[in-house]
């Protein structure tokens, strides 16, 4: 069996999907608190802490790293072969795993928008970093509506091969986006917060956005006016998120993990009503059995940060097949120049 460790890990989006498809994991680390109270919870197992506190010899052997890691400033200044502000970031810490234990395969997560950090530089720095640690990179732009949830999410995902093997994001199977309304829970089984109709206009004949979404309308608060054109300052770009409201005829906008307070309204069945805690977790694909520990606002806070459970499960249905199965795989034409740390001068102390 083949096995992977899990940084960063959340609450353990990323396990769940590679566990389902038949690895193990062998180690998670995680610095929050209480998305490492519910990885317990979930898992059996308390990730260790902040991954820079980690003796790196100590890990277990792995196959696959896997790791959702934040997006701190990166900023070229053309030193030490333009790696050199990489070395006060976690993604240094990843790197330092990588050389020293030499995994078959790396997954990487990241926001949408890391793609075009610092014009696209921020992204050519980690793909270079692990080419020349031995890797053949490739990366893309996935959206969780295109595997079987009703959320409109996108997220950058890097995946490394060693053996100079090539991952092709082509080979992942899309599935047809369900409607919001085919995630909600029973009406009979759970009492939901409905909006008074004095706190909410809808607005007439909806138009489906290319997305999926439907703006259905928006809930009576104060909004910024200044500089909108004429007739246009009900369209949902005005609206902050916890204003707006959209149809389960359609799908859902990304959820937020700055959204402590659950503002996700919805227009079902003629009235306007939160999504529950329950729902939220559906649209990043965890299971009815995954149990939510904790308050409201934390729980909403970890989902809003997670990663979408079927996406992972059909990246790492790919990466079975397509690394681990010699049959499948596709031999890049030339071999990344390998390179170590010290050589690109970060096996140094972090820069303050």
């Amino acid at each position: 069996m083949y096995k992977f460790i899990d940084l960063f890990a959340g609450i353990g989006g990323f396990r769940i999907g590679f566990a389902n498809i038949g690895f193990k994991c062998v180690f998670s680390s995680e610095v929050n608190s209480h998305a490492r109270e519910m990885y317990f919870h979930n898992f059996g197992e308390l990730p260790a802490g902040d991954i820079q506190a980690i003796n790196i010899k100590e890990i277990p052997h792995f196959d696959i790293l896997l790791a959702g890691f934040p997006c701190q400033p990166f900023s070229i200044a053309g030193e030490k072969k333009g790696f050199n502000d990489i070395r006060g970031t976690l993604f240094f810490d990843i790197a330092k795993i990588v050389e020293y234990h030499r995994p078959k395969v790396i997954v990487l997560e990241n926001v949408k928008h890391f793609k075009n950090h610092d014009n696209g530089k921020t992204l050519a720095i980690v793909l270079t970093t692990l080419n020349s640690l031995g890797y053949t990179t490739n990366w893309s732009l996935l959206n969780a509506i295109n595997f079987g949830v009703p959320q409109n999410r996108e997220r950058t995902i890097i995946i490394g091969f060693l053996d100079n093997i090539k991952f092709d994001f082509c080979r992942l199977t899309k599935l047809p986006s369900p409607k919001l309304k085919d995630i909600l829970e029973d009406d009979n089984k759970q009492e939901f917060e409905y909006l008074k109709e004095e706190d909410y206009t809808l607005i007439n004949n909806p138009k489906q956005q290319v997305s999926g979404l439907i703006f259905a309308g928006y809930r009576n608060k104060k909004i910024r006016v200044n500089g909108i054109r004429p007739n246009t300052k009900h369209l949902s770009r005005v609206h902050k998120q916890p204003n707006r409201i959209y149809s389960s005829e359609g799908t859902h906008p990304t959820l937020s993990s700055q959204e402590s307070a659950g503002r996700y309204y919805i227009l079902h069945d003629g009235k306007v009503r939160k999504l529950t805690i329950r729902e939220c977790y559906r649209l990043m694909g965890f299971p009815d059995n995954f149990k939510l520990v904790g308050s409201k606002g934390k729980l909403y806070n970890r989902v809003g940060n997670s990663i979408v459970v079927p996406m992972v499960e059909e990246i790492a249905k790919q990466v079975k097949e397509q690394f681990f199965n010699p049959d499948h795989r596709i031999q890049h034409h030339s071999s990344p120049q390998q390179m170590s740390l010290l050589d690109l001068g970060l096996l140094v102390e972090p820069s303050k």
